[in-house]
């Protein structure tokens, strides 16, 4: 179903269009024809202040199948049985993103390259495959042909030396999948050591963009879900106030302790001879950002984590709530000694971090795999199965 509220005339004060003043761009976590052949995705631009966008299969899948948007594109390539069914959906797909890179060109070109981007993911089933991951992102970044696109590669044990080694070839990315702060760590050095790589060769470093894509409420979900069930179990009034104290805290703690890390990783030394060479430093962009648990305010994981080089990619209707009551401060910096007593309160429970995040890193790579195999199975079925899926 198409996003509803999401043309609403904007207040005096637009809380989206606030965020830039604290440092953090808009981004988007939406895309289907409609947005762009109606005037929407402009309006947004000029209304919200946004700064960019970001797609995954899910998304393509539910705009194929919930309206009528492909119907023409996808007729049309019912004579091509030449093509299969991911080669039918890359020729719709890389259409959107380049007709969406061109209505976010001006914002890219004012930005001078820091916003203004389109995402573009690599098919998830190649998430444990280097090579393979190097090989289509480079075909994707090739077919699409705009600077102001991202290829999305996952941020697993496979992925990021692939990233490092795109960002050495001066192809902009979105590392994805990111949990675990030791992980985003990993990924921020990745993407150094390539900048290194790229200006041995003289490349310029100024064309390189990179955003590092942190997953949030995923982390309250599945920590909750522990916490809920060993508070059903507690009998110790101290391991019950413990375990309270932590409840829909891990998420934003979590994501501010990794902020910290880059504030960290982007100030030393090191870095500051690639910024010299025109160098921008690797964002990190705050992904999952709807709120699963109906408890919590409907944009707590926007209003939480507000600061500055920052991005947060918000799906449409968190987009539409934040528009209509969000509320703007500088928060990623606040409570810092607290978010580390909750994340070091985890292990005194006996809860691993490291077992969550690796968790939802396997389980966010069959997701988007399971998503992008519905989505061929919906083109195949929109071009009356002559391609297979």
């Amino acid at each position: 179903m198409q996003p509803t509220g999401i043309l609403e005339t904007p207040k005096a004060t637009n809380p989206l269009k606030e965020l830039l003043k604290f440092g953090q761009s808009v981004w988007l976590d939406y895309i289907r024809r409609n947005l762009i052949t109606s005037g929407e995705l402009k309006r947004l631009i000029e209304e919200d202040g946004l700064r960019g966008m970001t797609s995954n299969p899910s998304i393509f899948e539910k705009a194929i199948e919930a309206g009528n948007d492909y119907d023409e594109q996808l007729k049309s390539l019912e004579s091509r049985t030449d093509l299969d069914a991911k080669s039918r959906f890359e020729l719709l797909a890389i259409k959107d993103i380049q007709d969406a890179a061109d209505l976010l060109r001006p914002v890219y070109d004012t930005s001078k390259r820091h916003d203004g981007y389109v995402s573009l993911e690599v098919a998830p089933g190649l998430a444990l495959d280097t090579q393979a991951t190097l090989d289509e992102a480079r075909r994707l970044w090739k077919a699409v042909e705009r600077e102001n696109v991202m290829i999305k590669v996952p941020g697993t044990k496979e992925g990021i030396p692939a990233f490092q080694r795109l960002i050495s070839e001066g192809i902009n990315i979105n590392v994805t999948l990111l949990f675990s702060q030791e992980v985003y760590e990993r990924v921020a050095e990745a993407y150094i050591a390539g900048l290194e790589k790229h200006a041995t060769g003289g490349g310029d470093l100024s064309r390189i963009a990179s955003v590092a894509s942190f997953f949030v409420s995923r982390i309250d979900s599945a920590t909750d879900s522990i916490v809920e069930k060993r508070l059903k179990d507690a009998k110790d009034p101290t391991e019950q106030e413990q375990l309270k104290s932590v409840l829909g805290k891990v998420a934003i703690s979590n994501a501010k302790l990794a902020y910290q890390s880059y504030l960290t990783i982007f100030s030393g030394d090191r870095w500051k001879k690639l910024a010299a060479a025109g160098a921008q430093t690797q964002r990190v962009l705050w992904a999952s950002t709807s709120t699963k648990n109906p408890k919590y305010r409907d944009v707590l994981y926007v209003e939480e984590l507000i600061g500055p080089n920052t991005v947060d990619t918000i799906p449409p209707a968190t987009f539409d709530a934040f528009r209509d009551h969000g509320k703007v401060r500088e928060s990623l910096t606040e409570n810092i000694a607290e978010a580390k007593r909750v994340m070091d309160t985890l292990p005194k429970l006996g809860i691993s971090m490291k077992e969550v995040t690796d968790k939802l890193t396997v389980d966010g790579v069959g997701l988007f795999a399971e998503a992008f195999n519905k989505l061929l199975e919906a083109v195949a079925r929109n071009t009356k199965g002559k391609a297979k899926a």
